[in-house]
């Protein structure tokens, strides 16, 4: 029942970010005679050369690059790259056919933040939930696995290349607000996929670990670890605290060790995603009055 329920949650997020891709796509760039990277830059470039519906390229142009999918990918990866082919291609035909459309005032920087915006978290969902939307995407989910090149990357790269082909018809404006949201759609394909759940992890070495422990559990609420450590310089013996927090409780921490130990050596790491108790879990909930009986 578990693995049915997270098969039916991955499929209906694949499909929302397909259709927020989807959308973008149709009212920002086309609208705007904005390109677009990638296989989906190709579909334009067919469009505006043979005038054919992008919604039926996307679908024909992803057929090799799926066979090419399944050697590599798994089979989950590769039925959820076969849908979310599908479901683009679906989402195209639908908003190119729906009365829609975003008044922007033809503002090519709106156009191209929006275009980013709207490209990076829809295909950040369906990377997040295991999918791709096909194309480029299953070579970059490729890339991922065997290299560990972060999808982001690898994609601006493969939409460098095809936006290079795509000043057959941009002029240099069009084509730099298109750079802009290919660059937007990059950071934001990263930020959705890594999550929200970003924190930060503070390394710290003290004469005062343990008032700084005491303090840091009991005014935060956030767990700590000691780690054992030894100095490089004199093989010394140190006790090294370890602590997650939030990023806008890292000045409250520091206010903690500077309470103590004016001389702490401080290491501030970033945490892109953090799981388990106090961050995407519940944290216990601060009373500002307290109960004295």
């Amino acid at each position: 029942m578990q693995k049915l329920w997270r098969t039916a949650r991955d499929l209906l997020m694949i499909t929302i970010g397909c259709g927020l891709y989807g959308f973008g796509l149709v009212t920002v760039n086309i609208a705007n005679h904005l390109a677009e990277g990638g296989i989906t830059g190709i579909t334009l470039l067919i469009r505006f050369w043979w005038h054919i519906d992008p919604a039926y390229t996307t679908f024909l142009l992803n057929i090799p690059l799926v066979l090419l999918g399944y050697r590599y990918l798994g089979k989950r990866a590769l039925a959820y790259t076969i849908y979310g082919t599908v479901m683009l291609s679906f989402w195209l035909f639908v908003w190119q056919r729906l009365p829609v459309s975003l008044n922007i005032n033809h503002d090519l920087f709106i156009a191209g933040l929006l275009a980013g915006i709207f490209g990076g978290v829809g295909s950040g969902l369906v990377y997040r939930f295991g999918g791709t939307t096909g194309g480029s995407d299953v070579i970059a989910r490729i890339l991922e696995k065997q290299t560990g090149t972060p999808m982001g990357k690898s994609l601006l790269i493969f939409d460098i290349i095809v936006l290079g082909i795509s000043l057959s018809y941009l002029n240099l404006e069009l084509m730099m607000y298109t750079l802009l949201a290919s660059y937007v759609f990059s950071r934001i394909v990263d930020f959705t996929v890594e999550g929200a759940y970003a924190a930060r992890g503070l390394l710290i070495i003290s004469d005062e670990n343990q008032p700084i422990a005491q303090a840091i559990m009991a005014e935060l609420e956030r767990g700590v670890t000691y780690l054992d450590g030894e100095g490089g310089y004199q093989n010394a013996h140190r006790q090294v605290l370890y602590a997650v927090v939030s990023p806008t409780e890292v000045a409250a921490v520091k206010r903690i060790i500077n309470r103590f130990d004016h001389h702490a050596f401080i290491s501030i790491i970033d945490v892109h995603e953090a799981l388990g108790e106090g961050f995407t879990y519940a944290r216990p909930v601060r009373r500002l009055l307290r109960s004295k009986s």
